[in-house]
């Protein structure tokens, strides 16, 4: 649909994660992830000391992960093309408006100080901060969004989307990525496994993160979809990357693999958290968790793609941005929180919509 020409400049900055170009950065890229207070939550003299450790120590074995990638991520390449895709719809929406999507990365380049100055370059009326992780997190947007409101000092007014777990786009999305995979698989017994990023279990019973909730959300949203088409389906929901010793959100992938291997059925894996290939699911899910499947018994182990530039997921993210020039401060596109998390950006002090 196009919009009423106001003759703005609008920035859209999207954030995501980021990773390393090669495999120089992947030592630098690990620490800068774990030198994150929301990653690890020590005070810096103790953080950045263990930020440096847990970088050595995993540098050689990230190395050879991004090795199996061409020697660095996929993940820039795919933003930008993501990027790209949202500019076209937007200016195609906004007529006579002048749209610029801005990459804002985390944990390597462009780092979000240096996207702040491009921004401010462009001179914006209008700035929307729209994270690529559909369900929130303190570990991913909270993260990001903290970071840049230390960093721009630019024009316009800012507002932020903080998720959008079950935007129309990207429940579709997911839906069509999973169906033909389920297609592929043809009439024997086969379980959907909605494969998320884990995060710590203290950090939704302690910090009141939402995380887990919204990834739930999203499950729902996605198997309502699917099995409006296709009847009931067999699916779980599970949770990948653990890292130390701390209890996790559950059940693991690995144990949810395991599981259907157990139970005598295929599995069509999807990743319900991630919007685009990276070493989760490239490595993680197509490599190690397949090799899992086999020694499991499984006997048909597919993976469905990430959205990337799909047409719904795109449309989905061109909504989020229009919808929030209306607005300011911090709040869901569509569904956000259904319960009242101490973390969640919109419901802390959101009687007047105030940034993070």
């Amino acid at each position: 649909m196009t919009e009423t020409s106001q003759g703005r400049r609008i920035a859209v900055v999207l954030f995501n994660l980021g990773g390393p170009d090669d495999q120089a950065s992947v030592k630098p890229f690990l620490f800068n992830l774990f030198n994150d207070p929301a990653i690890i939550g020590l005070p810096g003299v103790l953080r950045t000391p263990l930020a440096k450790l847990i970088s050595s120590r995993r540098e050689t074995s990230a190395q050879a992960n991004y090795a199996l990638m061409g020697g660095g991520s996929p993940l820039l390449p795919g933003t930008r093309r993501q990027a790209e895709a949202l500019e076209a719809v937007l200016n195609a929406r906004l007529t006579g408006d002048e749209v610029q999507v801005f990459i804002a990365m985390r944990y390597w380049r462009p780092f979000t100080d240096e996207t702040a100055v491009e921004v401010a370059a462009f001179g914006p009326d209008e700035v929307v901060l729209l994270p690529l992780y559909p369900q929130f997190s303190t570990t991913t947007t909270e993260s990001s969004l903290k970071i840049w409101n230390e960093t721009y000092a630019g024009s316009g007014v800012s507002r932020a989307v903080c998720c959008y777990p079950s935007a129309t786009g990207w429940v579709e999305a997911q839906a069509q990525a999973i169906g033909s995979k389920l297609d592929e698989a043809g009439e024997g017994p086969v379980r959907v496994l909605f494969s998320a990023h884990g995060i710590p279990e203290k950090l939704v019973s302690g910090k009141g993160d939402p995380y887990q909730e919204q990834v739930e959300t999203t499950v729902a949203a996605v198997v309502a979809a699917i099995e409006r088409d296709r009847g009931p389906i067999d699916h779980a929901l599970c949770y990948q990357s653990r890292v130390g010793p701390m209890k996790w959100l559950g059940p693991s992938t690995p144990d949810a693999i395991a599981q259907a291997g157990a139970d005598g059925v295929g599995v069509v894996i999807t990743p319900i958290a991630f919007v685009s290939e990276h070493i989760e699911t490239l490595v993680e899910l197509d490599i190690e968790y397949g090799e899992l499947a086999h020694e499991k018994g499984v006997s048909l182990y597919l993976r469905a793609p990430a959205v990337g530039i799909s047409p719904p997921f795109i449309d989905a993210l061109a909504d989020a941005a229009v919808g929030a020039l209306g607005r300011t401060g911090v709040a869901p596109f569509g569904q956000g929180c259904k319960t009242d998390w101490k973390a969640c950006p919109y419901r802390k002090g959101n009687t007047r919509h105030e940034p993070l």
